[in-house]
Parts: structure tokens; C-alpha cells; sequence
């Protein structure tokens, strides 16, 4: 690792457990402001294990389908809210189709991953960014 890098890593782990408070203390936030559309069936939350914890490395929802995942990126990103699908099946990479094989039958890989949206979720972050994401998410639905 060259100096510099290693002198931005030192800074970090220097105030984990700082930076790792405000993530879960945001990623609580939009939990609990997003409940009511969960409520309503319009999308899903993530679920923590009772007997686990995390450490809000990101914060998902889970719409319908792939249409509505792709209506919803966009409705956001015309309100200047960056937010992305989650990952690639490895199945359906390059990599994975060069490199690897599916077992068994695909019964929830694709639909799964067609169906993630990850928000906005960063150290330093702030409360009226965490709230216009939400309530774009509800103007979305309303």
C-alpha cells in the first residue's frame, strides 16, 4: 500500500467507530421512514436477524419487478437522488458465464437481484438528504 493510501486508511480506523454509528444511526432512519410504504406493500426492507446485527455497509429496498426498479432509479435520479441497482448475478456476468455454471434451477437469483435498489447511504451524509430520499420514494408511490 503506498503512503498516501495508507495515510486515508489510518484516518478512517482511527474513528471507526464513529463512522460506524453515523451509518447505522442513518441507515435507521431511512428504515423507520420508509416503514409506512412497507405497510402499504409497495416495497420491502431489509430484514437483520433478531440474534445478529449489521453494520450499515448500505441500506437496499426490494419493488416489485425490474420495470418498477428501473421507473423508480429514474423518478429519483430526475430528482438528483443517485441510486443504483445492486449487483450482476454472477450466472449472468461475463465472468460467470465464461467461468463458472448455475446449479440447480434459478428460482430466485435473477428476480431477487432484478428487484434490489440501493440508496444513498455514506459517511457524512446528512438528515435533509436522508429525508429527500424518502420522500421521493413516497411521491414515487403516492
Amino acid at each position: 500500500m503506498n503512503d498516501l493510501s495508507a495515510a486515508y486508511l489510518w484516518g478512517q480506523l482511527d474513528i471507526a467507530d464513529e463512522i460506524n454509528n453515523e451509518r447505522v444511526k442513518h441507515w435507521k432512519v431511512y428504515y423507520e421512514g420508509l416503514s409506512k410504504l412497507t405497510a402499504k406493500g409497495h416495497i420491502e426492507l431489509p430484514v437483520v436477524p433478531d440474534a445478529c446485527t449489521h453494520n450499515a455497509h448500505m441500506f437496499y429496498i426490494k419493488v416489485k419487478d425490474l420495470r418498477e426498479r428501473t421507473d423508480l432509479i429514474e423518478y429519483l435520479k430526475s430528482h438528483d437522488i443517485h441510486a443504483v441497482f445492486h449487483y450482476v448475478p454472477l450466472h449472468s456476468a461475463p465472468a460467470g458465464k465464461a467461468f463458472g455454471r448455475f446449479h440447480g434451477e434459478d428460482i430466485y437469483t435473477t428476480s431477487e437481484s432484478e428487484r434490489l435498489i440501493r440508496l444513498p447511504l455514506y459517511y457524512g451524509i446528512k438528515e435533509e438528504e436522508l429525508a429527500s430520499v424518502i420522500e421521493a420514494i413516497e411521491d414515487f408511490y403516492a
